[in-house]
């Protein structure tokens, strides 16, 4: 039945004891966060086809909006990098491996918050 809950205490391993919500906009301190913290959760603008249809290489959509009201997907910033001098967000996605670089997308960096990345970004207590 998928009624029942299969949850068995004694078996947990970490508790959430809250979450910290990462400085809206700022790219900056979601580098920092992914650098001392590890991944981090973040809301985007994944509206454009041109998101859904990605392959490789760094991707930039200048039509992305970056205001809350545009967020439209939960990905996870798992890194960060430099690529033939475009500075990148590396992004798990949840859309499979099927999906982009083996389920990834490299995300413009320093690119006046492009996307949303860093509009709604936040990581666990545990």
């Amino acid at each position: 039945d998928f009624n029942d809950c299969f949850y068995q205490e004694e078996y947990s391993v970490a508790s959430d004891t809250g979450f910290v919500d990462i400085p809206s906009g700022n790219e900056n301190a979601l580098k920092e966060a992914v650098a001392t913290i590890g991944p981090i959760s973040v809301a985007i603008d994944a509206s454009k086809s041109s998101f859904a249809s990605y392959k490789s290489g760094v991707y930039y959509e200048p039509t992305c909006g970056n205001a809350i009201q545009n967020l439209t997907h939960g990905v996870l910033v798992v890194g960060y990098g430099t690529e033939k001098g475009r500075d990148f967000w590396l992004v798990k996605n949840s859309w499979g491996k099927k999906w982009g670089d083996q389920g990834y997308i490299k995300m413009s960096r320093n690119k006046s918050n492009q996307c949303g990345i860093a509009t709604k970004a936040s990581f666990p207590l545990v």
